[in-house]
């Protein structure tokens, strides 16, 4: 397979060893691959490599570094393709083209989002392909090795399922769709390419991998995750319910979601929220996993607060991101996350900063001046609503409503949901658009996944789960705010192609086992 720079081997640029305190990947360029895969301790280098990669910039495309900060970023594109984010202005231009469905045709290049998520997402599979190689001739702790190899399977899961879901529409109905090669050993840039696999042949691999991951992560084996950045036993539940939830497994997205939460996080409260929480801490009590940032490592200009937080003079003061008024509108005025976007009156909107009517103020620097705040990759909230999906769409109301309702009474203290009808079933029949009905929710699942809009507003990608739903959507609902509608594309069909990214060209160039007409995704005829 020739992928260019798909082997990085990061371990060997960014080598040093984990702390409690620091995610510690000082550089140096004397270590080897044998050397480094000698013992535990020196192979957590590598895997710390990698927990680094999904944060910095500089590395995954020719060009365009300033929207191509890893894994955040992806999911800021994600939210930007749906219809509850808003992108206010151009600005300098980054994610401007995500947000107007522009960006498919980048393809050809090594700059952009079809490459770089690629790119990314390979690089990661590479690099943990590498680590697991290495199980047989590691010394050092048996616990430490288990840990140490379980995050790897994890990660190649995480990197699997990420791939599939941006090249491909969802698994329900798509089993035998292309999906993405698939690679299980180390590679260089002279190994033999992969064809594409089958959708469920990805899934198959991912199912696999988080079963391995599970049992090396169990905590009777492993040992205790040392840094919040590092995946472990519920981390990888969370990630096997995420998976579930796709597939429409719900016994498994239920089971796994209640394992993911009984490691000690909590959600969120109504007093945390009304404090003006900020969700860019790694160690708060609501994160199973996120990635804690190192100062020397980011800049405010190539990072997702600097595209987010309009209070600075990074790009988001003049490109804001803003909620749409429909979203907003679900909101009672006595929930607090309302809190989270900008409320005043339009008359007091400004050309640059933060006073736009819904801009959002949910993402903000910890520290501007250091351009520092950790990224939330997943969190408990998310979880419970996992669950309480999987309950509604087993006819198990009455446990799924005791879910909601729990999460709203940290929300909203006038939260009502006795006139909801019990149905797994959606409104999407509604004649100002399948995702915004006028009257509101009107069944049970409605009103989960309108919760699960509202509470992960920026966190998990909008446009997965309009892809995993089929409901299609609109932005061109009564009072909408969206800036670009969509009018010319037909994103009210369910599988709308360009809800799936093109393959680059250089995949094409490198891999004889695809070919650039017959295995590129299709377009749609606008």
């Amino acid at each position: 397979m020739k992928i260019d720079k798909i082997l990085i081997l990061l371990f060997l640029v960014f080598a040093g060893f984990a702390c409690q305190d620091e995610l510690d990947t000082n550089p140096t360029d004397s270590t080897s691959g044998d050397v480094l895969f000698s013992d535990v301790q020196k192979a957590n280098v590598a895997l710390n490599g990698i927990y680094r990669a999904m944060y910095v910039a500089d590395e995954w495309s020719a060009n365009w570094a300033d929207e191509e900060f890893g894994v955040t970023a992806f999911l800021l594109t994600y939210d930007l393709m749906g219809e509850d984010m808003v992108q206010n202005e151009g600005g300098s231009g980054w994610f401007w083209f995500d947000y107007m469905y522009n960006v498919k045709s980048d393809y050809t290049h090594k700059s952009g989002r079809p490459y770089s998520v690629w790119f990314f997402y390979y690089t990661v599979i590479s690099n943990a392909n590498s680590i697991i190689a290495s199980e047989e001739n590691l010394t050092g702790a048996p616990s430490e090795i288990s840990s140490l190899i379980g995050q790897a399977y994890a990660l190649r899961a995480y990197a699997y399922f990420s791939l599939i879901r941006f090249y491909q529409q969802t698994y329900v109905g798509n089993e035998n769709a292309p999906g993405v090669p698939i690679y299980t050993e180390p590679t260089t840039n002279a190994s033999e390419g992969s064809p594409r696999g089958t959708v469920a042949d990805v899934y198959t691999q991912i199912d696999a991998d988080l079963q391995q991951a599970l049992t090396l992560l169990d905590p009777d084996v492993a040992a205790p995750r040392i840094h919040p950045s590092h995946i472990d036993y519920y981390v990888a539940n969370g990630l096997k319910a995420q998976v579930a939830l796709e597939k429409q497994d719900w016994p498994t997205a239920e089971s796994a979601a209640t394992m993911a939460m009984s490691g000690g996080t909590t959600m969120l409260s109504r007093e945390n929220l009304a404090n003006g929480f900020g969700f860019n801490d790694a160690n708060s009590g609501t994160v199973l996993w996120g990635l804690q940032i190192i100062s020397e490592h980011i800049s405010d200009t190539q990072s997702l607060f600097g595209h987010m937080d309009a209070s600075t003079s990074s790009y988001a003061e003049n490109a804001r991101k803003c909620v749409s008024s429909w979203l907003y509108n679900q909101m009672a005025d006595t929930d607090v996350r309302k809190q989270m976007w900008w409320n005043g009156p339009l008359a007091e909107n400004a050309p640059l900063g933060t006073q736009l009517s819904y801009n959002q103020f949910k993402f903000r620097f910890s520290d501007p001046t250091n351009a520092l705040g950790d990224y939330i990759l997943m969190r408990h909230e998310e979880m419970m609503l996992i669950k309480a999906e999987a309950l509604c769409m087993q006819n198990r109301f009455g446990e799924a409503r005791t879910i909601l309702t729990e999460l709203m009474e940290e929300r909203d203290p006038n939260y009502d949901i006795s006139g909801l009808t019990d149905a797994s079933t959606l409104t999407i029949n509604d004649a100002n658009g399948p995702t915004t009905p006028l009257g509101g929710s009107s069944t049970l699942l409605d009103e989960i996944i309108l919760q699960r809009r509202i509470e992960l507003w920026g966190e998990v990608g909008r446009i997965l789960d309009i892809k995993r739903l089929k409901t299609g959507f609109s932005r061109d609902f009564e009072g909408s705010n969206h800036t670009q509608k969509l009018l010319s594309r037909n994103t009210l069909d369910p599988e709308y192609p360009d809800f799936v990214m093109s393959i680059p060209q250089s995949e094409f160039d490198g891999n004889k086992n695809m070919d650039e007409v017959s295995d590129q995704n299709p377009w749609a005829d606008n």
